[in-house]
């Protein structure tokens, strides 16, 4: 079974394009003053353009809702924008009892086009019940919403793109509270795109870093095997590609080598770049995450194993990880994740872990192991060379025409 993506999950955010600050679109300097007046003068969300957009998040999780697909279709979330007044509403009960303000808000983009400016909120302070579900809406985990996602719908990539988008700048936000120069608390600038410290004798500017995270598929040419490893993870036969953080002064290509030969013993010679997919479903502290693809090709074959890395590392062959590459599971664990969404944003159901999201287990017993799903840069990377020999883009066997 083939599918049709043009960009990885999270990549092709279709608010990207609206960043240049230029023409109609607003800045985010300008954004956040008009928005304030808006607020001064209390006007009502239904005033003259332009309209006002916010995404709240409650503990790293966005606020979504859920509608019924259509025929045999699984239900399809969509991102729980709030409105001015919504706004108002969340601000006036804050459990701190502040005036509203606006200083929380992250500015994420304007159009034109839809004459809206967009913005992110974390509400994970403020009182637990302000009529959300009311309104249809609750908090999800990311990875659930990452599950849920069909991969082929480009509206619900594109919303999937614009919430880690959001939840990146929001994490960020929590981890620099404090000047890391001296140590004085930071102050929002620029509608939150950057901060920076309220001491008058530093005045540090802060802005946003992207950790750049290598994964590698390793490759034995000779043998046409590929080098698969275990985490510790739920689920016990979930192998993928190796990965790892690179260290100060250290390239991209060194940072390969270096991590597979620490975790497996495996020395690596040529370095193929594939991809690279932005992850913001990452634990607290480390809000912005970049996947580096590539396929490294193996110089050793013995495997000596970093037990405090990985539970276990092996080679398998093309056909054995073909085995494992059957979208009819991936198709299921999508279908159930969108259920449990649609249960949880009719109170139904509570925020089911990741786990049991991606319980794929028994979806084909005869295959030796279980790779990640489409919503993550390995999977396309396994793809991408247990089908090698056919038409085959960034991962994605495309459909003849």
């Amino acid at each position: 079974m083939s599918i049709n993506l043009e960009f990885h999950a999270f990549a092709g955010n279709p608010q990207s394009s609206k960043f240049s600050f230029s023409g109609d679109t607003l800045s985010p300097s300008a954004a956040l003053k008009t928005l304030n007046a808006r607020i001064t003068l209390n006007n009502a969300d239904s005033s003259p353009s332009p309209s006002f957009k916010v995404l709240a998040f409650r503990n790293g999780r966005p606020l979504a809702s859920s509608a019924a697909g259509s025929g045999d279709s699984p239900p399809i979330w969509r991102l729980g924008w709030l409105g001015l007044d919504d706004l108002r509403g969340i601000l006036d009960n804050s459990r701190s009892g502040a005036e509203l303000s606006v200083d929380s808000l992250v500015y994420l983009s304007s159009s034109a086009e839809n004459d809206a400016v967009y913005w992110a909120i974390d509400v994970s302070d403020e009182a637990p019940e302000l009529g959300y579900k009311d309104m249809g809406l609750c908090f999800v985990e990311l990875r659930t919403l990452m599950v849920a996602t069909d991969w082929s719908d480009s509206q619900a990539m594109g919303n999937l793109a614009i919430a880690g988008q959001a939840k990146a700048l929001l994490e960020w936000h929590n981890v620099s509270r404090f000047c890391g120069r001296c140590g004085e608390k930071t102050v929002l600038m620029e509608g939150g795109r950057r901060k920076q410290c309220s001491n008058d004798s530093c005045k540090q500017r802060i802005y946003p870093r992207v950790d750049p995270v290598v994964i590698m598929l390793v490759i034995d040419r000779e043998n046409d095997r590929a080098l698969l490893a275990k985490r510790s993870m739920p689920m016990p036969r979930l192998y993928t590609c190796l990965s790892g953080f690179m260290e100060p002064g250290e390239s991209l290509e060194e940072a390969v080598r270096r991590e597979t030969w620490e975790e497996t013993g495996i020395e690596v010679g040529d370095i193929v770049y594939h991809s690279s997919q932005p992850w913001p479903v990452v634990p607290n502290g480390i809000p912005c995450q970049l996947m580096v693809g590539f396929f490294a090709y193996a110089k050793s074959l013995e495997i000596t194993l970093d037990k405090k890395e990985l539970e276990d590392a092996q080679w398998y062959s093309r056909e054995d990880v073909r085995k494992t590459l059957t979208f009819a599971k991936y198709k299921q664990a999508q279908r159930n994740a969108a259920a449990k969404v649609e249960q949880m944003c009719e109170g139904l159901g509570k925020n089911p872990s990741f786990a049991s999201d991606l319980n794929v287990e028994s979806a084909d017993e005869h295959a030796p192991i279980v790779v990640p799903g489409p919503f993550a840069i390995a999977h396309h990377l396994i793809y991408s060379w247990a089908f090698s020999d056919h038409n085959v883009v960034n991962g994605v066997e495309c459909n003849s025409k």
